[in-house]
């Protein structure tokens, strides 16, 4: 589920709800399918490769976007620091959550990066100063319960890939702080522009130290990549910006049954019991978060004070 952050809109929204459903529902549709691509190419291919033509690729449909919404225009900025910013820390979380899917079965990779929401709520306290009451702690709490049950609690816990797989919700975290504090003054265009053209420009520099020529099928699922993860980034955000984050986000966690789905037909990877039980404590505190979150937001809007 690699570099899936929300971009909040900047404009002035009007709510089309059953639109961004299923706006978000082809996202994560598309998504699965990068994730497929990638774990498909990876076993012939070194990482670094696949990252580039994941992030070049998708320069492709999110250029046309920004041309036909705007043009130069909507993609000015006066913070290229914070671009950069977000653009490291979300290479890192997709190069290491590319890393996972080669790691560990499709499905299990993704309910661990489910963990990314959980991340963000205890970083929100010391990088955004937010105020984090019981509530939302009690989620995280029990969502990380859901995530020692995925990874089960005995010696083999602190394997390569769960501990990858972690990484990259944590630098995914990151990469959605980097997001709401961008989202400020930038707009949703820009902040998706230089992500792409930033990431490109990083991971080409990895490809004179590690390059595998591909031939015509192997060039086409990598050229594949690109397209599909630009394509499914701009659906999401286009999701984002038509219904509210209470409504759309949830679809997200649709994510899990084509991993299991697409795990089990290609790869014959048949999700154990503590898996699927893990991974519905992770979406039930993830979606509690998110309703907190969402009253928060109310009562911030209607002037009222009110505990969290």
């Amino acid at each position: 589920m690699p570099d899936q952050s929300p971009v909040p809109p900047i404009v002035q929204r009007v709510d089309n709800a059953p639109r961004g459903i299923l706006m978000m529902l082809i996202a994560v549709f598309l998504f699965s399918i990068l994730n497929v691509l990638v774990k498909v190419t990876a076993e012939d291919y070194p990482l670094t490769q696949v990252t580039f033509f994941r992030n070049a690729f998708a320069l492709v449909p999110v250029w046309a976007t920004v041309m036909a919404q705007g043009g130069f225009g909507s993609i000015r900025t006066a913070r290229p620091m914070g671009h950069l910013w977000r653009s490291c820390v979300g290479l890192t979380s997709m190069t290491l959550m590319f890393w996972s899917f080669h790691l560990l079965p499709l499905a299990d990779a993704v309910a661990l990066n489910f963990a990314a929401p959980l991340f963000l709520t205890a970083l929100s306290v010391p990088l955004l100063a937010e105020q984090v009451g019981i509530h939302r702690w009690s989620a995280v709490a029990v969502g990380f319960v859901g995530v020692l049950i995925i990874v089960r609690p005995s010696a083999d816990m602190l394997n390569l890939g769960a501990i990858v797989a972690l990484s990259a919700a944590l630098a995914q975290s990151f990469a959605m702080i980097a997001i709401r504090q961008l989202s400020t003054s930038e707009t949703a265009n820009s902040i998706v522009f230089y992500f792409t053209l930033t990431t490109t420009l990083l991971s080409a520099l990895t490809l004179p130290f590690a390059w595998r020529t591909p031939d015509l099928w192997g060039f086409a699922l990598l050229v594949a990549t690109g397209l599909v993860g630009g394509t499914a980034q701009l659906f999401m955000t286009r999701a984002y910006t038509m219904a509210p984050a209470a409504v759309i986000a949830p679809f997200n966690y649709a994510s899990i049954v084509w991993a299991a789905l697409f795990g089990w037909t290609l790869w014959h990877e048949v999700p154990d019991l503590h898996v699927v039980l893990g991974a519905a404590v992770v979406v039930a505190s993830g979606c509690y978060i998110l309703h907190r979150e969402t009253l928060k937001h109310r009562a911030v809007v209607s002037g009222a004070a009110g505990e969290d």
